[in-house]
């Protein structure tokens, strides 16, 4: 009987969650407030796609963060992903990253 629980216990089980997020931390230019951003490289990136194919060559995202800190200054992220959602490409504007 043991060996039967064991062998449903492994069956059963969820699988191991993965993180789908890419984590950006920045410091605003102004008032030098440190902010963190969060990236669902499967639900948030918008694809591009080239000529008549219907399979992405590449992925990009902008985001606009703003403090807490009354300074409502906006940071803009500008990210770019290639067609495996890796990291290819980061701009940043009213802020910097850290």
């Amino acid at each position: 009987m043991n060996i039967l629980q064991k062998l449903i216990k492994i069956l059963a089980s969820p699988p191991p969650k993965t993180d789908r997020a890419y984590y950006l931390y920045v410091q605003c230019n102004k008032c030098g407030e440190k902010l963190r951003s969060r990236v669902d490289v499967w639900n948030e990136l918008t694809p591009e796609y080239d000529g008549n194919s219907d399979d992405a060559v590449s992925y990009h995202c902008r985001k606009v963060l703003i403090g807490e800190n009354r300074c409502y200054q906006p940071i803009e992220l500008r990210l770019k992903f290639d067609k495996n959602h890796k990291l290819i490409e980061k701009e940043i504007s009213g802020g910097k990253y850290i």
